[in-house]
Formats: C-alpha cells, structure tokens, sequence
C-alpha cells in the first residue's frame, strides 16, 4: 500500500509539472495577457488534480 502511494505521488508530481509546462507554452504561444495566467493555472492544475485523485481512488479500490 505505501509504495503504491508512494509511486503515485512521484507520478502526480511528474504530471502536474509536465502540465504546467505545457499550459506556460500555451500562454506563451497564444499570447494570454499576464493578468489571467495565474486563473488559467489555477484551474487547470485543479481539473488535474482532480483526476488525480480520482484515478488514485479507482486503482487503490480495483
């Protein structure tokens, strides 16, 4: 149970920072005004999250 929460942390962790990376290529390449960076952030990383969570629930109660 530990490694498996313990994988899954350093995998979310992986793709929350690949993701991020990715949407500040996309306000840079679509040039979003600097003002709505931090809300497009936001939620992103809280949609992400959320699946996430979500898909640490489904393979811990498979």
């Amino acid at each position: 149970m530990i490694s498996i929460l313990f994988m899954f942390v350093l995998f979310a962790a992986f793709i929350l920072f690949y993701i991020n990376k990715l949407t500040d290529s996309l306000c840079i390449q679509k040039e979003i005004p600097e003002d709505k960076h931090a809300k497009i952030f936001r939620t992103i990383n809280i949609l992400v999250t959320i699946l996430l969570i979500s898909s640490f629930v489904e393979i811990l109660y498979a």
